[in-house]
This record gives C-alpha cells, structure tokens and sequence, in this order.
C-alpha cells in the first residue's frame, strides 16, 4: 500500500506564518497589498474559512435618521438638506430620483422606537449604530434646542440601556440644517467647522453619559464630492472640484473640533472615544505591473486618504493628491496639521453598497477595476495607517426592491464580508474588533429610492402600521452573532477510510481517440527501393501480395492510451460509442466494420491490462446530438422511429462487442435542458427496450450489467430556512433528476410532483407543455430495467423563489438561480462544491432505495495558466473524501467513482493528462488520484487493513477453454497418465540393463 494520502491539502497556515503581520504603517506601504494577495497560496486561499471571532467581538446593526425614522414635519423637526432635495421637482443631471415621499416617512422609526429596539433584541446584537437628525434637535442648525427631539433620542437611548446594547451614536450623517445652507452655503462656508462643534457639545452634555462610542460624521467624501462638487446628492450644488475641494476642507477642521471638544472637556468623565466614518471602495489592477499599482494606489489617497491620511498620519492630504490637484486642493496651516493629525480613537469603516459602483466617479478609478474585496481593504488600511484597531461601522450589499423576506442573495454578500473580515483578524492579522451590518430594517435608500433593499427586517412601505418582518437573513446573522462566527462544524471534516474491496476506480473519456490508419503490414502493393537517385520506395503497378487479417497490434493509438490508463492504475474505464459512424444510415444496410473492430481491440486490450471497459452507446453531442444524420434530420427522439432504431443499434453492439464488454450504459447524460417531453419519452422507451433486450438474449452468456447514466448536479436551497425555497430546489430536483429517474428507479411514471406543477402552468398561465403518458404494459417495461444507478455530478446549484436577477430566472419553473460569492470557482464559474455529492447520494437512496451506484463522471476544468492544476487536486480530493462519507457515514451502497476527464485532447480543460505539442504529460492531479486509488480511499492510522482477493485478468481468448472445462480435465487426465507410464517405463527399463549386467 502507498502512503496514506492527506485528508486536505495542507492547511491554510496563517498568512502572518507565511507573509508575515502588517508592520507598523507609513504612507505608501499599502502598495505593497496588491502583490502580497497575488501570492497567497491557491486555491487554499480562496476558501471558506471555519473559525471563530476573537472573544469580545461586536456585532451590531446600524441605520440612519434620514433613511428611517421618517417624521419629518413631527415633534418640532426642522427641515434637513434631504428633505428640501427629496420635494424637488426634478433632480439634477445624474441622479436618480428618490421618490415620490422620499424620507418623509421611509419606515416611520420615529413612531416605532419600541418595534425597533425589539428587532435588535431578536438579534442578539452588543452594539446598535444610529445617527442624530441635527435638524430633529436644533430645527434651524443652531440654538434653541427642540425639546421633543431631546426627548426622543433620551426614550431610544434608555431602551438601549435596558437591552444591554451599546448605543453607537453618529452626530451627523448627511441630513444637515437646511437654515444652515441657506444661511450659510453649508459645508462651502468657513463657519460650519464651529457651528457643528456647538452642536456636538450639546450632544455630548445631553448623551455622554450613556454613550462609549461617537462618530462625527459618516462618509464625507460623499458629502463633499457629491454635495458640493457634482451636485448628485443634497444639497445639489455643482461647484465642481474646486468647491468640493474646500467643502472637505472643513469637514475635516470640523470633526477635528469635535474631536478636541470631547477630549478635552468630556473623555475624563464620560470615558467615551471618537471617531469618524470613512468610506471606502477597492480596486484591483488591471495587470500587476508597478505602474498600476501606483494608480490603484492613486485611487484609494483620492477618495479614503483624502480624509485618513491626515487624521492617522500628519494633518495633509496624500502625496499624490497634492502633485496631481496642485492649486486646487487647499492648504492646511502647520498649526492646523498639528491639530487634525491623530484625532481618532480607531479607524471607523464603511464599506459596501453605498459608494461602491454607486458614487465613486469613474475617474477616481484611474482606469482600473473596482472590486468588492473588504479583506484586502482592511489589509491595505492596516499597512497604510499604523495598524489601527478598525471598527466596521457599516457593510452589506442589497437585493431588489420587489424581493421580500427571502433574500439570498443579501446574505451570501454579508456571508462573504464576514469571512473576509475574519481571514483579515485570522490570516493578516488586522486588528478589527467590531462589525455593523447596514442595516436594521428596510429604509430610504438615497439617490436610489426605494428601487433596492438593505435591511435585516422587511418593511412593507405602502403598510399603515410599517410592522417589521425578520428576513432570512435576521436567522442569518442571528445564529452567527451566537456562535461568533463559522465555528468549524462535524461535517465540515475530512474522515478516514477506505472503500470496499472491488470499488471501481475509474476515468472517463466521452469518446475515445479513433485511429484507424493501416499499418505498413496491411498494404497489398508492392515497392521498389530507388537507393540510387531518389532513394525512395517507388510502388510497382500491378503486382500485389496477398493482404492478412487485421489485429489489433497494427493500431498504434490504442497502445498509447492503454499505457497512459495504466499509468494510472484506474480499474475502470468509460467511454462512448459513436452510434452516427458504426451506422452510418441509422439501421445495419450501412457497417463501419474498421471501426467496430478498433473499437473490439480497444475493449479487448482493456480487458488483458486487467481494466474493465464501461461502455455508453449513445451520448448526445452538439452536432446532430451523435444520431445517425437519416435520424436527426427526421426529428431525432421526437420521432417514434428512432426507438425502434436505437434497439436495432443496441442489438449489434451487443452482439459485436458483448464479449469484451461486462458494463453497458445505454445513455450517457441525456440533456433533460435541451429535451422535449416527448423526446424524453421516446428515450425512457428505448432504454427500457435495450435493457430488456440485454436481460433476456445476452445477459446469461455474457454476464454483464446494463443501465442508464443521468447527470445530477445537486440544488440546494438559497435561504436554508425558507420552506419556499425548499420547495423550489425538490421541484427542480424533480425535474433535472426525477423526469428520467422515477420511471426506471421508482413507480414506472413521471413524478407527481412533475405533473401537478405542470398541470398548474398550464391552467394558470395558459401554457402547452404536454407530459405524455405511459401505458400500463409501458410502465411495466420501463419500472426496474436498471442493475445500477449511474450519474454524472459536477456542481451545486443554489435556487430560490424571490425573483432577484431577470437574467438567472427560470419563469416557467419560477426558480432564480443564485451564486454563494463564497464558493470556490472555477474559471468556467462552475461552483466547487464537494457537500453536493454527498447530499445527492443520499437524496438517490432515499428515493430509490439501496440501489447500487456508480458516480460515473465528476471533474473540473482548470485554467492553462495556473500552477499544477491545484484546483482539480483539491476537488478530486474532496469529491471522493464526501463519497467516502456517504458509503461510511450514510451507508450509501457506492460501488464506483470515475474522474471526469481522461485528457485534455478529447476535454480541453478537463483531463488529467495535458496534450501539447502532440505529446501526453500527466498532470499532479493525475498523480494525486492515483494515489487514492492506490490507498483505496484515506486510510489513517486506525484504519483497519483491508485484505482484497486479487483480481483476475479477464480475457476474451479464455472464453474458449472456460466453456470446456470437462474436456479440459480429460485431457488434463490422459497427460498426467501418459506421463506417468513413460516414468515407470523408463524406471523398470533401466533395472533390467543392471539386471544383465
């Protein structure tokens, strides 16, 4: 036995092992993220990481005033920049409009403070992010203060306290005075900075008690650039880079106040920190060259350290904004610098839907690729700034805003964000120690309306009450909160085994390399060797020598491949006849007799290397789905015809090949996506009748087994906790899997469930689709004509009902397909996904009972450029160790596991063995599944040792001697006697000569 192969490719070590931590940053140092992740191992890297926050981790939701609470004419509330925005007309150039209502009510949190806090109870969340509307507590920007706003925020912050939850209070998020634009011009005015710091004292003397975190702004590039540049957002005034220049200005000397304020008259009593919210997108390069580096570089100093660069590093813009803008970025006195370096307690982010492919302007990009990487973010940060502690203040994408409380795709991105924020902790070691989702519930959602949803909790906006309606993702993020993460879970892990004795260890090739060129020993000319001028061989006219039989030594091709399926050390092989060239007419006028015989000499030279050929006749293929051209063009398997064709075809294969053969499939991957009803129909009899045929006149004296192969990707529920699309993914089990599975498998019809769906598409939607019928005889001939149950699997699919996405929508089964942006891909995009067999192994035996079954194709493509085709490695691995799982764990009677694909001359992408340059290479993964094979499995230390009977080596030439045995042991007799009595004859010989003598 080889040595035991590893349950998993070596554990991700932590890439602080392997790279090392983030040093203490500096300007600049960032640049070196985009490298360090090119060089992270593939594809172990790109996995899903099973851990655990650190202890203490906060988790929490967050909303805003303007987006939520709604009330905008109650309690006093003075008008904000957003709500004269929202009332508009029309809006700028640009912009989408944001309603008919805008924030006016949104979700009515203002009226509902107590349905609120209850959801973030349900939540189980430690922290709670809000913002103050400045316009709520001071109507006009300034003094007098607004009592009823007082005590509202007073009522929200004692429900917090006696929930537990940390409030985390934002002073102002987007929602200025609008006195205070008109008075002043906003943000463009030098006199904002102190109006805002007034406004933060009263704040921090009427909430500091009860507040330990505060942040004075969120996002002021938005602010500034959209605000006061291009006019996009409120308050809408184009003064182009100039004016958004200066509007930055004094946002930052005024969350430098704010900051200096709160340190020096409030953090001796009310212990709290500060900070602000700074907004981030990513970018990637187009090509890792230095000088797309500097321009991704470039990128995040224009939009992040335009404002982080001089509250972490030293009071200034970034370097490359002061080279690049010149005269129109302004300067910042040294006093000042001094004053707005370091007035930060941590690095407060937002990162998500907000900026990101939103309200990033596209020369901020400097023509390279937006991403939506959160991990090599919080890497570069770390870099850039000193390694601060980084509190995630606001992240999530959003779904459509029709979608309601099934929102997958909501949390795969939040799915996705989460692990990359723990990588970040666990693998880069960033010095994150909070994360917000964004948000709460449903709200108003800025330039975007109410057209997208970015909620926990549904609300439905046209409702009176606006009652909050947990989502799944509430379950999502709930049971996450309580386990701290993705702890790693029993059936995450890889086990020990081996398989049984006799498992068939297998390799597929759809079709085999064909050959039949003649060799020079069956050429009937005869040549003369010019050796004086030409020096060629020149053929003599006329005269030929008589031909020999052919054998199957004169095909080269065929020892080639026998010897690289040794090299293997597979058992089994798989491969498929092609129907369109052995009859070329579709009945037996017309034989490729060359190639029945190169097929009978591939099969046998199997069989002599001890390797069992599984053989399909029929796969379709793109052209003329592989049917006789007389067959396709007369309507293929819509045609009744063509069963009656295909059982002719069966019976000479049989008849031809039968004795070379013990593993029959008479189809292999019908298409059920590209079959009609009736054509599947046509086919179910076809098999049936072939599978009988096989049983009654051939089965006894060839011995062999016959069945059909079906492809049967798994399909998963979307949300796990969504009865709703529970159903969808057993109705479309039914269909990619059922149509063709339950008349032979199960009850001899199609699914009920099949029919009952399609009888309600008809009667509803005025559809046409006809499930034909069996009749009694025909359920009779079809109920049971397997000895196996053979499938193709190769991915997971993941369904739900909300309609999501138009283009991945199936309306007439009315499933959306959705994508776990967790997964690892392929680079064809086909889901990794090694829990999907598993799954479907154990789905086939609870439908169809202890059915044996062979996994007749499973494999991966791979990319030419990536080193040693580690994908594949890990997915062979991992395929066969949840195999190994259901045989052990599940009792699933598995008797075979074949690899999809043979080469990659016949599959490109897909082989185990590369062809360049007319030239075979074995890949690591050939090598890989080898020793698998060799080790039957994954034997451990505790394994117990198997001890299987050798096998022995079938061969047709034996046929003759094994049905002849009495004659056999006859002849045997009459030699030993012969023997025997020359013996004796020669002994009393020799004893009469010494006699004489």
């Amino acid at each position: 036995m080889a040595p035991a192969t590893p349950l998993l490719p070596p554990p991700l070590l932590p890439l602080l092992l392997l790279l090392g931590r983030p040093l203490l940053g500096a300007p600049g140092q960032g640049a070196g993220t985009w490298s360090r992740f090119a060089r992270l191992p593939y594809p172990q890297d790109q996995l899903f990481l099973h851990d655990t926050f650190p202890d203490g981790f906060l988790w929490g939701a967050g909303s805003a005033a303007y987006q939520t609470e709604g009330g905008w004419r109650q309690g006093g509330k003075g008008a904000s920049v957003w709500d004269t925005f929202a009332h508009r007309p029309a809006t700028p150039p640009g912009s989408a409009p944001p309603g008919p209502a805008g924030g006016d009510v949104a979700s009515d949190s203002y009226n509902n403070l107590f349905r609120d806090t209850e959801g973030l109870r349900r939540l189980g969340v430690s922290h709670y992010r809000f913002s103050l509307a400045w316009a709520r507590l001071l109507p006009n920007g300034t003094a007098p203060l607004n009592p009823a706003g007082l005590a509202h925020y007073h009522r929200l912050l004692g429900r917090l306290r006696e929930l537990g939850i940390e409030p985390v209070v934002t002073l102002y998020h987007w929602d200025l005075p609008q006195g205070l634009q008109d008075a002043f011009g906003g943000w463009a005015s030098p006199v904002l900075p102190q109006l805002f710091r007034d406004y933060a004292e009263l704040c921090f003397r009427h909430f500091g008690g009860q507040v330990r975190y505060w942040l004075t702004m969120d996002n002021p590039y938005v602010v500034a650039w959209h605000g006061y540049g291009t006019g996009r957002l409120p308050p809408g005034v184009r003064g182009g880079p100039h004016l958004g220049y200066r509007a930055a200005h004094h946002l930052l000397q005024a969350h430098a106040k704010v900051w200096h304020l709160y340190n020096d008259h409030f953090r001796p009593t009310q212990r709290g920190k500060v900070s602000i919210a700074l907004s981030s997108h990513w970018i990637k390069p187009q090509r890792v060259t230095e000088k797309t580096i500097k321009e991704c570089q470039k990128s995040l100093d224009f939009v992040l350290g335009w404002f982080a660069k001089p509250i972490f590093i030293d009071g200034d813009y970034p370097e490359s904004m002061r080279s690049n803008l010149s005269s129109l970025l302004p300067e910042f006195s040294e006093a000042e610098k001094k004053y707005i370096k370091g007035t930060a307690d941590f690095f407060a982010l937002s990162f998500g839907a907000t900026l990101s492919f939103q309200l990033l302007d596209s020369h901020m990009k400097f023509q390279q690729l937006e991403s939506i990487s959160l991990r090599q973010l919080l890497y570069w940060i770390s870099s850039e700034y000193n390694n601060p502690q980084i509190f995630i203040v606001e992240n999530s994408w959003f779904v459509s805003g029709s979608t309601k409380r099934d929102d997958a795709k909501y949390i795969y991105y939040l799915k996705k964000f989460i692990m990359e924020t723990l990588k970040a902790i666990r693998y880069d070691g960033v010095n994150v120690f909070g994360y917000t989702v964004w948000s709460l519930l449903d709200g108003f959602e800025w330039h975007r309306g109410y057209s997208i949803r970015r909620g926990l909790f549904y609300v439905d906006f046209e409702s009176h009450d606006k009652k909050l309606m947990p989502k799944s993702s509430v379950l999502f993020y709930q049971k996450l909160i309580e386990k701290n993460g993705f702890p790693p879970l029993p059936e995450n892990q890889p086990i020990e085994g081996i398989f049984p004795c006799g498992f068939a260890w297998g390799i597929v090739d759809n079709y085999i390399q064909v050959d039949t060129t003649p060799t020079q020993f069956l050429d009937s000319n005869v040549y003369v060797w010019d050796v004086h001028q030409t020096k060629k061989l020149i053929k003599v006219d006329g005269i030929f020598t008589s031909k020999r039989k052919r054998h199957c030594v004169d095909f080269a091709a065929i020892r080639l491949q026998i010897s690289l399926l040794q090299e293997m050390h597979v058992t089994h092989f798989h491969f498929s006849l092609k129907w369109s060239l052995i009859l070329p007419l579709g009945n037996l006028s017309l034989i490729n007799h060359t190639l029945v015989h190169y097929y009978q000499c591939f099969a046998s030279e199997l069989l002599r290397v001890n390797i069992t050929p599984v053989v399909a006749l029929w796969q379709p293929m793109a052209e003329n789905q592989e049917l006789p051209v007389s067959l396709a063009k007369y309507g293929a398997w819509e045609n009744p015809e063509t069963v009656q064709a295909f059982v002719e075809y069966a019976k000479f294969c049989f008849t031809s090949l039968g004795d070379h053969v013990r593993f029959w499939i008479t189809m292999n991957e019908p298409s059920v996506k590209n079959l009609t009803y009736t054509a599947g129909h046509n086919l179910l009899k076809a098999h049936a009748k072939a599978w009988h045929l096989y049983d009654k006149k051939f089965r006894r004296s060839q011995k062999g087994k016959i069945s059909i192969a079906l492809q049967a990707d798994w399909v998963e529920p979307a949300c796990p906790f969504s009865r709703n699309d529970q159903e969808v993914a057993d109705r479309i089990l039914e269909f990619d899997i059922g149509w063709l599975a339950e008349p032979i498998f199960g009850n001899g019809d199609y699914p009920q469930e099949m029919r009952a769906w399609l009888h309600r598409r008809n009667s509803v939607d005025l559809y046409n689709f006809h499930l034909p019928y069996f009749s009694e005889d025909e359920k009779k001939l079809i109920q049971g004509s397997f000895d196996f149950f053979a499938l193709s699997h190769y991915t997971t699919t993941l369904v739900g009902w909300e309609k999501e996405d138009a283009l991945k929508y199936d309306h007439y089964l009315e499933v959306q397909m959705i994508n776990d942006i967790t997964w690892l891909h392929s680079p064809n995009r086909a889901a990794v996904v090694p829990w999907g067999l598993r799954k479907l192994l154990k789905w086939v035996k609870s439908k169809y009972g202890d059915v044996p079954i062979y996994v007749t194709a499973n494999g991966i493509d791979d990319d030419q450029n990536m080193v040693h085709d580690k994908l594949r490695v890990y997915y062979i691995q991992n395929y066969i160790n949840e195999a190994l799982k259901a045989y052990t764990l599940d009792n699933v009677n598995l008797q075979g596991y074949f690899v999809y694909s043979f080469n990659d001359k016949t599959a490109p992408k897909y082989g185990l063995y590369s062809y360049v340059a007319n030239q075979y290479e074995p890949k690591p993964s050939m090598k890989h599944y080898r020793e698998i094979i060799d080790n039957n499995g994954f034997p451990g230390p505790e394994t117990p040792e198997l001890l299987c009977p050798e096998e022995i080596a079938s061969c047709p030439e034996c046929h003759f001697f094994r049905t002849r045995k009495s004659l056999l042991a006859f002849i045997s007799f009459i030699f030993v006697a012969f023997i025997v009595t020359i013996v004796f004859i020669t002994y009393y010989s020799k004893r009469v000569e010494r006699r004489y003598k």
